[in-house]
């Protein structure tokens, strides 16, 4: 069985341990909805995906639900500052 013939120092151990620790994620704006997602990923709260609809989110929920939901995206949409076209 292997057995280290010395021991390694406090400093050593600390430094191979100093890259164990935990991310914070990396999160992007639903262009849809406005809620944080990450990146190349399917919006779980709207189902969008690249302006595109993947997942009917909608229809899973009860109807009190879905105005909810519809009001908070369209609220979204109405904050979202509106682009000028150069001509």
């Amino acid at each position: 069985m292997a057995v280290p013939k010395q021991r390694h120092n406090s400093s050593r151990k600390n430094r191979r341990r100093g890259n164990i620790f935990i991310k914070t994620p990396v999160l992007v704006k639903c262009p849809k909805c406005g809620k944080p997602v990450l990146p190349h990923t399917l919006c779980g709260y709207c189902g969008y995906y690249k302006g595109t609809e993947l997942v009917n989110v909608m229809a899973k929920l009860e109807k009190k639900e879905q105005k909810k939901r519809q009001k908070e995206i369209g609220e979204a949409k109405a904050s979202e500052p509106k682009k000028e076209e150069k001509k």
